[in-house]
């Protein structure tokens, strides 16, 4: 279930708004202009590779490609594997994300499986969007923020680009993600 919180960026208060309505959601996200839409989901093997998760969503991919003039288009997936150095795997994967940056692009994703939040830096305010499967959120180039996948990250999200370089953040320095609840958090509010 998608779910917004949100909060003024001082992190010191308890949060204004706390809702999982989607007419709720889509009305204040729309109100600091970030898109949120939803695709149905299409049926995949939970062990299905990225060519055919790919496959699987291709007329949806292809009309959002043909609107917007997407150049790169592919899909971010982590998940536990067995592996002894998970733990560290993950902690990297997550680290990266954990800062507060901005793109020069919209940063368009759309979620095939499990969950992660992007925490949107608009004015005063932070805007938490937990996205899980169905979840396509777009991100105005230039609109600060940072994303959390968890500490034990368990998604796949297919990832739009205008770059042929992919993912480019720029990032702020500032250290405001620390102050406000992180993914594991926000998975026991809604």
């Amino acid at each position: 279930m998608t779910l917004l919180v949100t909060w003024s960026d001082t992190g010191d208060q308890a949060p204004t708004v706390i809702t999982t309505d989607d007419g709720e959601i889509r009305r204040r996200l729309d109100e600091v202009g970030i898109d949120l839409d939803r695709w149905d989901g299409v049926a995949v093997a939970a062990d299905a590779s990225s060519d055919d998760i790919l496959d699987a969503y291709r007329s949806r991919i292809d009309e959002l490609v043909e609107a917007r003039s997407f150049k790169v288009v592919d899909l971010a997936q982590i998940r536990p594997n067995g592996d002894p150095d998970w733990p560290e795997i993950a902690s990297g994967a997550r680290a990266k994300f954990l800062e507060e940056h901005t793109h020069a692009e919209d940063e368009v994703r759309f979620f095939v499986r499990g969950s992660g939040v992007f925490y949107l830096h608009i004015g005063h305010q932070v805007h938490a969007v937990r996205c899980e499967a169905g979840d396509l959120l777009s991100v105005p180039a230039f609109t600060t923020h940072w994303f959390d996948m968890g500490t034990t990250p368990d998604f796949a999200a297919i990832r739009f680009f205008e770059n042929e370089d992919g993912w480019v953040g720029r990032f702020t320095g500032d250290p405001i993600a620390a102050r406000f609840a992180d993914h594991d958090t926000l998975a026991t509010w809604g």
